[in-house]
């Protein structure tokens, strides 16, 4: 397994054309996970919020980027735990963004359940969540200005854990936050069913990778090798 690369600077940063860091534990806060800003040029969607202590700082940061003047629309929660959907409310109720998730973790999502949001290892109490948004099935286009982000469902960290592609004429770019796990039969996790996930994120031969803990990968070839590094760290073989 790679080392953790979730420190890329102690500043907002753009990491790809249209994608920006705008949060994480050198960013805003240690309890959260990468957090990134897409520009749909006519709005603007956040995947992951962090854990709830900065989300004014996460504005902020959306502001230096040079996205402040453009609506954030939608918070896409890739999965249920603390340090992922911490922020939403906050961040929803500031911006009037529409919140987004899987059915599979929604329960867990909208109860801010301590067991399966992981929030009780944080000593934090996560609020009452309205989502308005449910993903139901395995892929569904979600609409940002004028282009579209295609979320898969890619269950096994999580049941309703999401896999985000964004195509773009510069390249291919995965949001897969915490495609590397961990597995835990609390967190409702299915090894058999992240690797079926896993191989139908290599089949989509993305340019560049954004994680969720270990940062950034810039290349098709490094995306390729951390996801099979992951599953050979778990038994499985391609």
């Amino acid at each position: 397994m790679k080392e953790d690369r979730s420190v890329l600077g102690s500043r907002p940063q753009e990491v790809f054309p249209g994608v920006f860091l705008v949060g994480g534990p050198e960013l805003t806060h240690p309890q959260d996970c990468l957090v990134y800003a897409i520009d749909g040029e006519r709005e603007v969607v956040l995947v992951d919020t962090g854990a709830g202590r900065s989300a004014g700082k996460i504005l902020e940061n959306l502001e230096m980027v040079g996205l402040g003047g453009k609506p954030l629309s939608k918070i896409i929660l890739t999965h249920c735990h603390v340090d992922h959907i911490g922020g939403a409310k906050s961040i929803a109720q500031r911006t009037g963004a529409k919140i987004v998730c899987h059915r599979g973790d929604l329960q867990a999502i909208e109860r801010g359940d301590p067991v399966r949001t992981a929030s009780s290892w944080y000593g934090v109490r996560l609020p009452e969540l309205k989502v308005d948004m449910v993903i139901v099935g395995s892929e569904e286009e979600i609409q940002v200005g004028g282009t579209s982000l295609l979320c898969l469902h890619t269950p096994g960290h999580t049941p309703g854990s999401i896999s985000l592609l964004w195509e773009k004429a510069e390249g291919r770019i995965l949001f897969g936050q915490d495609i590397h796990g961990p597995f835990l039969p609390e967190f409702g996790s299915d090894l058999q069913e992240w690797a079926s996930s896993m191989k139908k994120l290599l089949a989509l031969e993305p340019d560049i990778l954004c994680e969720g803990h270990y940062g950034i990968f810039p290349s098709r070839e490094e995306t390729r090798r951390f996801i099979l590094e992951c599953l050979a760290a778990q038994g499985f073989e391609i």
